[in-house]
């Protein structure tokens, strides 16, 4: 059998080698007619030896046997399926129809024939084929009548039982054909059930395992097919997602969208699409659902007559949604810090070109001493000045090489027992000059208990002195800035309030970042690199504490510091370069002025 289908392989048409089922339909067509004919042509010697000289008649008859091989040479060369059906239809009706002309017309054997054209027909699986036999049959049986009716056929010799033979020969041997056709449709219907269920399997499979969604919508949207991958991307079942359930989790805002892109889908050819966000059900274990975001491609579907139909493509887009917004948070910190150090250095460039300028012009005095006829006691003067500008000069890029170092992870801490309360008086001493020029009232209050805690000494100084000098600074002429210390529990609580203009809501979020000074809320009248709360923040955190502010612009701020009594480092040089860059720059550069000043 594996022989014969090869061959007969072999003989199809270009045309129907590549679909199973074109390929079955071919094959059922040329195999009985090639073995009819082959079959007729071995049964014709038989004949002869049987019934002697044939007439002729029986030899056209025979010959028209042997019409099946063209017709299958026909398809073989043209792959015209019906065309065929219909040619094999008019040669078995004309055989019929020769047969039974000289054998008794619509009595004849053969005559019963008729019922098998219709029959043969309905392999092809075409509606034209099929009426095109069945008018063929039926205006045969009619030719048939209406010619015995007239008597125009041929007289046959009066035989009984020769009659009674052939009539159930010809029942046989038309009940044998139409089994066979029977076996034919049968087998090309189990060929068609199971290339169905092979392509089902395959789209199942597809639809199982890909990790998109594949819907179908109809002309209102509504979903009438969603894959099952929609349970594991949605947290719920299919059923609930066909008619208006999709669109139900789709959220509000994005609705327009949505709906915006199946309508035009719908309406055009184009491939459309849209992102937007679905609400997935709440997993075992939580309380309340979230959204995820989608990308959804959504095209006409090719076999909508109407064209209002739309298939889509969903495809969760949550893990790039999310690795966009770290780009852009990325992006807009690095620009934030950017334009922060852009402020830094021209802030530090104007700190390192007043003292330049000073010693530069003072030295120049100098030098020129005879033409000014400067005496003694100027001399002494401008040199003092230019030590006091060298010395500034030495703070700031002592500072700058601190910033080296604590980028590079170098920077250290010293901590020792040391007496808070001596070290806040010590600096509010220090700025009590500074608050009396600027008409400010400073007030400190600290108890005289307070214990004794291990710290780096000059870290809390520089704590505060940064919290007082910007207190100071921002504080209005006849305002106050109140400096207490208090313990609470094994912390110590360092509290600095002012009078002064206060931050804006938005700029809090920020206080504390390098190089960031607010300036939205009011404009900036002071000099300074910006750095002081960050230097706070940094120092505060070397230390394991915590720092806090409050304020509402036009009323002040109280920015609230607490640190461990019994500080114990634990992390090592290495691990501290998280402490804000620059920060001891500014900080040495304000106690050498307040020292100076005092």
């Amino acid at each position: 059998m594996s022989t014969i289908r090869d061959c007969l392989d072999a003989l199809l048409h270009p045309s129907a080698r590549y679909d199973a089922l074109t390929r079955a339909r071919h094959r059922a067509f040329m195999a009985p007619r090639l073995l009819g004919s082959l079959a007729a042509l071995a049964a014709f010697p038989v004949y002869l030896a049987m019934r002697g000289a044939p007439t002729a008649l029986e030899v056209a008859a025979f010959a028209w046997l042997i019409a099946p091989i063209l017709l299958s040479w026909f398809l073989s060369r043209t792959g015209r399926y019906e065309g065929a059906h219909i040619l094999s239809a008019l040669a078995l009706a004309g055989l019929v129809m020769m047969v039974a002309v000289t054998t008794g017309g619509i009595q004849s054997f053969a005559a019963v024939w008729l019922i098998v054209v219709p029959l043969e027909a309905s392999l092809s699986a075409s509606r034209r084929v099929v009426a095109f036999a069945s008018a063929l049959a039926l205006a045969c049986a009619a030719l048939l009548i209406v010619l015995g009716n007239f008597h125009l056929l041929p007289e046959a010799a009066p035989n009984a039982a020769l009659s009674g033979v052939l009539m159930g020969a010809g029942v046989a041997s038309a009940t044998l054909y139409a089994a066979g056709l029977a076996v034919s449709a049968e087998s090309l219907a189990r060929t068609s059930v199971s290339l169905l269920y092979l392509e089902e399997d395959r789209y199942r499979l597809l639809a199982h395992n890909m990790s998109d969604v594949i819907s179908r919508h109809n002309r209102n949207g509504a979903v009438e097919f969603i894959s099952p991958v929609a349970e594991a991307m949605l947290g719920t079942a299919v059923a609930r997602l066909t008619g208006h359930g999709l669109f139900d989790r789709v959220h509000v805002a994005d609705r327009p969208a949505y709906l915006t892109a199946l309508s035009d889908a719908a309406r055009g050819s184009e491939q459309r699409s849209v992102e937007f966000r679905l609400r997935r059900d709440a997993a075992r274990g939580q309380n309340a659902s979230d959204f995820i975001w989608v990308e959804m491609r959504c095209r006409p579907l090719e076999r909508a007559s109407s064209g209002a139909e739309v298939v889509a493509v969903i495809r969760d887009i949550t893990d790039r949604k999310l690795q966009e917004q770290a780009l852009e948070m990325a992006r807009t910190a690095a620009e934030q810090a950017d334009a922060s150090k852009t402020r830094f250095l021209a802030t530090m460039s104007h700190e390192l070109r007043t003292p330049l300028n000073a010693i530069i012009g003072f030295s120049e005095m100098i030098v020129h001493e005879e033409a000014m006829m400067l005496d003694a006691a100027r001399r002494r003067e401008y040199a003092q000045l230019i030590n006091d500008s060298g010395q500034h000069l030495l703070s700031v890029v002592n500072g700058i090489l601190d910033m080296s170092k604590m980028e590079t992870g170098n920077f250290e801490i010293s901590p020792e027992p040391f007496a808070p309360r001596a070290a806040l008086l010590h600096c509010c001493n220090l700025l009590a000059l500074k608050a009396r020029d600027n008409g400010v009232d400073l007030i400190t209050r600290a108890a005289d208990d307070l214990p004794v805690m291990n710290g780096d000494p000059r870290a809390f100084k520089q704590i505060a002195l940064n919290l007082i000098n910007n207190a100071i600074k921002f504080t209005e002429r006849g305002g106050s800035v109140t400096v207490s210390a208090a313990i609470e529990g094994t912390r110590l609580m360092l509290v600095v309030t002012d009078t002064g203009v206060g931050i804006a809501v938005e700029d809090l979020a920020r206080i504390g970042d390098p190089f960031f000074q607010a300036g939205k809320t009011y404009q900036r009248k002071h000099e300074g690199t910006g750095l002081g709360l960050s230097i706070v923040k940094g120092l505060v955190g070397l230390h394991h504490g915590e720092m806090n502010v409050q304020s509402t612009v036009g009323e002040g701020t109280t920015v609230t510091v607490t640190l461990p009594l019994d500080f114990v480092p634990l992390l090592s040089p290495s691990n501290v370069a998280t402490l804000v860059p620059a920060q001891r720059a500014e900080s040495q550069d304000q106690e050498h002025q307040v020292k100076k000043s005092a």
